[in-house]
């Protein structure tokens, strides 16, 4: 397949990033290997969206730290940006939407940029008449989702995902997920009845140098007052001490308070 013809991936990464570590940033390199290698793909751009504060997971702070400390972890990347309009948004926002934001975002962006060729632009418009769907690969530029298998895994908690939100995310755009040893992301897939009707759009890219890297345990350390060098980007890690972020305080943040979506999907059946 020539370079022209292989298909245009964004991928999106959302979460916590609190703070973003390493592996959240090796998961975007591992994630562009695989699909490029396949032949039919070139990744032109990473996106981390971290969740605003309206989520309320326990020892999550303010999103203007967790933002910035993954802009500064991503300044030395030529694809890989952070994205604040989850972040600044005043109620939580389900995944599905902010998906849904940053792909009608990317069709935008290829309009403005075709205006200039009129034939271009023709084409353009008629693919937008198809179905917007990862499936059939009409558009000329696709975004994915990239998680790791905790994510892929979560699907199946009561009240955690709106079954129809699973089906937009990896029927309509299609998922990338990063798996290591000793998590079984194939069988998640084939106990879900869901996963596995559309089995084709997810990506299941397995790291095989082991990285455990885990943000909680990075918290954890730096309230301790232990050393997290060499497991967050530098300048993270120099941003973490200037700031005075994380503490066993901290830590309790929304303890006693349920996370948005547990709130919001137990209320609605009530």
């Amino acid at each position: 397949m020539a370079l022209q013809e292989k298909i245009r991936v964004v991928l999106l990464a959302c979460g916590s990033f609190n703070p973003i570590t390493n592996m959240h940033l090796r998961m975007f390199e591992l994630a562009r290997d695989h699909l490029e290698e396949t032949g039919r793909y070139s990744v032109v751009k990473g996106i981390i969206s971290p969740v605003g504060d309206a989520y309320k997971k326990k020892g999550l702070i303010e999103a203007c730290h967790r933002v910035k400390m993954a802009r500064l972890a991503t300044e030395s990347s030529s694809w890989i940006s952070v994205d604040d309009w989850e972040s600044q948004q005043a109620e939580w926002v389900e995944t599905a939407k902010v998906i849904r934001h940053h792909h009608a975002e990317l069709i935008s962006m290829e309009e403005n940029q075709e205006e200039v060729d009129t034939e271009r632009t023709k084409r353009k418009l008629e693919k937008n008449m198809k179905c917007s769907s990862a499936q059939n690969g009409s558009e000329s530029v696709q975004l994915k989702m990239l998680c790791g298998a905790d994510v892929l895994e979560s699907f199946s908690i009561l009240n955690l995902w709106k079954k129809e939100d699973i089906e937009e995310i990896v029927g309509r755009f299609g998922l990338v997920c990063i798996t290591r040893n000793g998590c079984d992301a194939e069988k998640f897939v084939y106990e879900s009845n869901v996963l596995h009707e559309h089995r084709k759009n997810i990506h299941i890219v397995r790291e095989w140098v082991t990285n455990e890297i885990s943000a909680t345990h990075v918290r954890r350390a730096v309230s301790r007052g232990q050393s997290v060098r060499y497991l967050l980007p530098e300048p993270v890690v120099q941003y973490i001490k200037d700031q005075q972020l994380y503490s066993i305080e901290s830590e309790q943040k929304n303890a006693d308070t349920l996370i948005a979506p547990l709130q919001r999907y137990s209320n609605a059946k009530k």
